[in-house]
């Protein structure tokens, strides 16, 4: 069985989810007779436009993610919605060549350019392949649905994006809410003891794992406003920061443990593959709520502090994490040290925002979607 994976460059949640799916086929479903690549396919369809495009977005989401939100926002209905579509079917045609040489039997994709560039394909007849949508995110956006009639599965996060979905005219024999693919790194059970004795840091005490917002530097200042007042109310806790390829945000991190003389108990990491390790051991993450990062959050059942998303699907994403009990949201106009006096001075709402992660958690997805996929 041949099969394709397409995604696209833009942030890092749609690779990452067609990683994991890649590597559970490769690894499970030997005895199936699987072929499966990976493939960016806005890459493959003009180099010169994917890299025009990819750090258009990346400068936008840093510079001026107000103007994201609005082409989020626009790319949904209007005008700007038409205008997508017909430039994905222009794109299409070149994506046809691959399609005729690869010959596959099934499409996955985790960006909604692949799915609309196959879905148009199959309704013009010039591909019979089955096609898979991965929705990488906890809100819904209608860009994913177009081509619909012609895509024959939909992941999606939760079951409320499954209602969303029957809405807009899905058959409920096309949405399976399996969640968003997680790398089987978050399944391992880890020796902790031995995690913290590598990391030096304090087994019994709270541990806070702290995203900066990696190579966007998304909100700089505010999130070492925001670093700092972890810093200076935690003063009992230990953090874990990684300012991701960020390193004016890793020197503004390591001045202020230096400032407030915390080098035993605040680790400061510039990038990490570890971070599977790092929340196993942790009580608390801080983070922007991209897919990729919420869906492994509540996998490892850490309660979540919002900060800096993105306008558009990241904001989307904070409104329901909150809604659902399992985060709180620093908002621009917030007191830092305020919110967390309120948050840590009742352990009891840290508690049941824990418990709210296991509710929303979906530990197999990965294996889930593959065994639809292939056996369903």
């Amino acid at each position: 069985m041949k099969i394709l994976i397409f995604y696209a460059s833009y942030g890092g949640g749609h690779l990452n989810a067609a990683k994991s799916i890649h590597e559970c086929l490769k690894n499970d479903y030997k005895d199936k007779n699987v072929d499966v690549e990976l493939i960016d396919c806005m890459k493959y369809v003009n180099k010169a436009l994917e890299k025009m495009t990819t750090k258009a977005y990346n400068e936008m989401a840093k510079k001026m993610p107000w103007a994201w939100g609005r082409i989020y926002s626009d790319s949904q209905r209007g005008p700007l919605a038409h205008i997508t579509s017909r430039s994905n079917k222009i794109m299409a045609i070149k994506l046809l060549r691959l399609l005729r040489e690869k010959q596959p039997d099934l499409i996955i994709s985790t960006h909604p350019f692949g799915s609309q560039m196959c879905s148009y394909l199959k309704r013009k007849g010039k591909i019979s392949a089955k096609i898979a949508t991965i929705m990488t995110d906890f809100a819904p956006h209608d860009q994913w649905l177009v081509g619909s009639d012609y895509t024959d599965y939909y992941f999606v996060a939760h079951e409320n994006m499954k209602k969303y979905l029957k809405r807009k005219g899905i058959p409920d024999s096309k949405i399976f809410a399996t969640g968003i693919p997680l790398s089987s790194r978050f399944l391992k059970d880890f020796n902790k003891e031995e995690i913290f004795k590598e990391l030096h840091l304090e087994p019994n005490k709270k541990t806070i794992l702290f995203f900066g917002g990696g190579e966007f530097g998304l909100g700089k200042t505010r999130t070492v406003e925001i670093f700092e007042g972890f810093v200076k109310y935690c003063k009992d806790m230990q953090i874990i920061a990684i300012s991701g390829k960020n390193e004016k945000m890793k020197l503004a991190f390591e001045k202020i443990v230096s400032r407030h003389r915390k080098k035993d108990s605040i680790l400061v990491f510039e990038y990490t593959s570890q971070v599977p390790e790092f929340m196993s051991i942790s009580d608390l993450v801080v983070t922007k709520p991209g897919g990729l990062t919420t869906t492994e959050s509540l996998a490892s059942h850490l309660p979540m502090v919002i900060i800096n998303p993105i306008p558009g699907q990241e904001e989307k994403n904070a409104k329901f994490l909150v809604k659902n009990g399992i985060a709180i949201w620093i908002k621009k106009q917030d007191n830092v040290e305020e919110t967390l006096k309120n948050l840590f001075s009742h352990p009891e709402t840290l508690e049941t925002m824990k418990e709210n992660t296991k509710k929303l958690a979906k530990l197999h997805s990965t294996k889930d979607i593959c065994d639809i996929l292939l056996n369903g």
